[in-house]
């Protein structure tokens, strides 16, 4: 297991949830990818997209549903800046992942965290877990106070 699936699996275990760091044989890097290789619907995978604020300077954590795609103006707007794509290497600086394989947990850094509120409508939803290949799975509201997000809607 790699140190960033570690760091994801640390950040579940220390808050008592019982959920497995799982690597999958193929990449879980896109929705797509990821919904065949858990085997569930697309919108049941978690994107973790990073954007930066930029009046604050500071990224943003948006996590969104499989199908989702980011209106950036109705975004900023309940969010309360304009956002744009954040630099690869900003990142993973701050997380401590790469993007393909950024978590919503176990950030080097914390980050403002936004949760597609259409995520709640499952019982259980999958995350990246710090690999292009890792994944983990996990109630949506457990999630949302784990990463202390507050609820959206991303388009």
């Amino acid at each position: 297991m790699s140190k960033s699936m570690k760091r994801v699996a640390r950040a579940l275990a220390d808050v008592g949830i019982d959920a497995p760091v799982l690597r999958m044989p193929d990449s879980t890097r896109t929705a797509a990818e990821a919904a065949e290789a858990c085997g569930c619907a697309p919108d049941q995978i978690v994107k973790s997209l990073i954007f930066l604020g930029v009046e604050s300077g500071s990224l943003c954590l948006l996590l969104v549903r499989g199908s989702a795609q980011v209106d950036l103006d109705k975004a900023a707007a309940q969010i309360g800046e304009p956002l744009v794509r954040a630099d690869a290497k900003r990142v993973r600086d701050e997380t401590g992942f790469a993007i393909g394989g950024v978590a919503p947990i176990g950030h080097l850094a914390p980050l403002r965290t936004w949760m597609d509120a259409q995520l709640l409508e499952f019982d259980t939803v999958w995350a990246a877990a710090g690999a292009p290949n890792a994944v983990f799975q996990i109630a949506p509201e457990p999630l949302r106070n784990l990463t202390g997000a507050t609820l959206f809607d991303p388009n």
